[in-house]
């Protein structure tokens, strides 16, 4: 059996608010992340796992804060890997392309238009448009085309060298691999002790109004339906599972048997700031310590 790596709550607590400033960070937004409400997720963590798995990575707050020796990262973006695999074996390479390119509405929309050729300059490219369009939204149109309009950035930092050559030293671990394919083909391999962390797509301005049809878009019930039966699959393994989704009864009846824990935060869906309002997430654990 492999080595346990240790949870130290405490002291993630401490670094949970400074994802702003901690390295490695996460060098992405990514609608839907987490990083607001680590301090939140981090009292439910268990003391020791053995490896980590995160099949909806998005921008990987979670992991940049655990900074786990072993770890399953995946996504059913192929771009999104595509750039941590970048990242990991050249942040100086991707930082080279990146670095000239400042926010720009005119820059912003002829980088949309364009098929980048190279793989650090693709990565660039994403890490760009990703920073400066809106909310961090990522979103293809019926030919694959990333469609998002820009975001008006309130800053002009994209990102910083030293983050990405941090972040590429952690990604670049033996022990951490990457690759974009379904939740349920990433997780085949979790086993009693791992920590399985679930934040799948979803919305949460519609919680007590037409759930379904509104997310059925973004992940489908039916995907909803297969990840709880995943989830509760792992927890009878003795895999520390933790699932973030909508609170609304319909997800919170799949998850029967867990633990429930509301999670509060300020919307960031809206398109102006003055009708964002507080929102109320289910965090959903089973840990086996």
């Amino acid at each position: 059996m492999s080595v346990r790596q240790r949870i130290d709550r405490a002291e993630l607590a401490s670094q949970a608010p400074r994802t702003l400033s901690a390295v490695p960070r996460a060098f992405l937004r990514w609608a839907g992340s987490k990083r607001a409400l680590l301090d939140q997720i981090v009292e439910s963590l268990p003391e020791s796992y053995g490896t980590y798995y995160e099949p909806f990575l998005g921008s990987g707050s979670l992991f940049f804060l655990l900074q786990p020796t072993r770890a399953r990262l995946s996504d059913r973006c192929e771009p999104l890997i595509e750039t941590f695999c970048a990242v990991r074996d050249g942040a100086d390479r991707v930082w080279a392309h990146l670095k000239p390119l400042a926010p720009s509405r005119e820059l912003y929309y002829r980088l949309r238009s364009e098929d980048s050729r190279g793989r650090y300059k693709r990565a660039a490219v994403f890490i760009y448009l990703n920073k400066t369009c809106w909310n961090g939204l990522y979103r293809v149109n019926s030919d694959g085309i990333f469609n998002v309009p820009y975001g008006l950035p309130k800053s002009k930092t994209i990102a910083s060298p030293e983050n990405l050559k941090a972040c590429s030293d952690l990604l670049a671990q033996p022990q951490i691999k990457l690759r974009s394919c379904d939740f349920e083909a990433a997780l085949r391999s979790a086993s009693k002790g791992d920590l399985v962390f679930l934040d799948p797509p979803y919305v949460t301005l519609h919680n007590n109004n037409g759930f379904v049809d509104y997310n059925h878009t973004i992940f489908s019930w039916d995907d909803q339906l297969r990840l709880s039966r995943v989830a509760k699959q792992l927890a009878r393994k003795g895999v520390n599972v933790i699932v973030t989704n909508a609170y609304h009864d319909d997800v919170l009846n799949l998850y029967r048997g867990f633990s429930v824990q509301q999670l509060h935060r300020r919307s960031t869906i809206a398109s102006e700031s003055s009708h964002r309002r507080s929102t109320t997430e289910a965090l959903l654990t089973y840990v086996s310590d």
